[in-house]
């Protein structure tokens, strides 16, 4: 026999996604604190570690699109970059579509240092336990998927991804 999933009314839905939300800062706050506070010394910061972690994931970028991919002030952005380079960590290069703003690349240390982060921190989530099924993250990451592209649009993140 199947079981019929329907979809929630929208006020309990909502009432649903409030708490998720809830659920998402408390985890945030705690793994940054947690991230923070394990961190080998000369290691990244959590900020840094995000900025090496988006130009893994895109390739070079520009401070601002940096900024606007993670709705953060470029201020910011810049002073995580600010210290990864001091660390080469990270490198400018010419951005043949804007001179004035440079595209942040990479470097093979930056590599080794996030590799050396991300494997402290899946050693850490292994610990999480065997009874969570792919399906519930499958699950969990499509809701907070859908819940960051409802807050992107609300932002106009759609419209601003273009790169100086």
């Amino acid at each position: 026999m199947t079981k019929t999933v329907r979809p929630l009314p929208p006020d309990e839905l909502a009432d649903r996604l409030a708490d998720v939300l809830g659920l998402s800062g408390v985890l945030y706050r705690r793994v940054l604190r947690t991230v923070e506070r394990t961190a080998p010394a000369g290691g990244p910061s959590a900020g840094v570690r995000a900025v090496l972690d988006l130009l893994l994931r895109q390739g070079p970028l520009s401070v601002p699109r940096m900024a606007r991919s993670q709705a953060l002030s470029r201020q910011f952005v810049q002073r995580m970059v600010n210290e990864a380079m001091a660390e080469r960590w990270v490198e400018s290069v010419s951005n043949p579509a804007h001179r004035r703003s440079p595209l942040i690349r990479l470097t093979a240390a930056g590599r080794t240092a996030l590799t050396e982060v991300t494997d402290r921190e899946k050693e850490f989530l292994r610990r999480a336990g065997g009874e969570l099924t792919g399906a519930e993250i499958d699950a969990c990451a499509k809701v907070l998927g859908r819940l960051l592209t409802l807050f992107d649009r609300a932002d106009g993140g759609e419209r601003e991804l273009s790169d100086p």
